[in-house]
């Protein structure tokens, strides 16, 4: 599980990570101030995030940084504090926070926490069968309508994301990022190549030593041998020897 520390005192989450990386969890970030955090979310998505309360350097307040993940994000929060306050539970509400730990946290309850607190939030995310939904895709002037079943792959263009569809040459420019967009492209035939590219594996036609093909689509991708490896093992690959 990849995770988003946001907690201001450095022994805390220095602590916090080496006990979620001993058990074999990743620290995406430790942040302690609000802009931090969207530097954090504007170039890869955590599987969870934990939120102190009250961050003391920061102008805002852990509460309010939650709202506004939860508002843009489907990332469940598991909130830290130093007391057990019952205005402050009151206050986090609309957040749906998953979990509620207490400092000083015991390692143990750290790890068993975050991680049943993640699992109940993949378990409580309602999704269409196939996840067939359509998408309305916000673009130019407006929302376009786009069966996700066609699309070919999204390459990030900054803060934003160019939508390649199938049996169409140029792409759809649509203004929220590749992170925000893979949220809502669930099912398995979509993988995460890099950080700037999500392919749809249902469309790719040929895979060569730097490069790949997408089906319908002339222009190759390029692709690093280590990100080729990778790829090969989501595949069923038939082997020569």
């Amino acid at each position: 599980m990849t995770i988003l520390i946001i907690e201001d005192e450095a022994i805390t989450a220095m602590a916090m990570q080496e006990t979620l990386e001993a058990a074999g969890h990743s620290v995406l970030a430790v942040a302690r101030t609000y802009e931090q955090v969207q530097d954090v979310l504007q170039k890869q998505l955590p599987d969870l995030a934990i939120v102190d309360i009250h961050l003391g350097r920061s102008t805002t307040d852990g509460i309010t940084i939650a709202r506004e993940i939860t508002t843009h994000y489907l990332i469940p929060i598991v909130y830290l504090t130093a007391h057990s306050e019952p205005q402050a539970y009151q206050a986090t509400k609309d957040t749906n926070p998953a979990a509620y730990l207490l400092k000083p946290f015991d390692p143990t309850e750290l790890v068993t926490q975050i991680e049943a607190a993640y699992e109940r939030f993949q378990q409580g995310r309602v999704r269409r069968p196939d996840s067939e939904l359509p998408l309305m895709l916000p673009v130019v002037k407006g929302y376009r309508k786009i069966d996700p079943g066609r699309i070919l792959y999204v390459m990030a263009a900054g803060a934003h994301a160019n939508v390649y569809v199938h049996d169409q040459e140029k792409p759809y420019f649509t203004s929220i990022s590749l992170g925000r967009l893979e949220q809502y492209l669930t099912t398995p035939n979509f993988y995460r190549l890099s950080r700037s590219l999500l392919i749809n594996l249902d469309y790719l036609e040929r895979l060569e030593q730097h490069h790949l093909y997408m089906a319908t689509h002339a222009k190759p991708l390029d692709i690093s041998e280590a990100k080729r490896q990778e790829l090969l093992r989501q595949m069923t690959v038939v082997r020569t020897k």
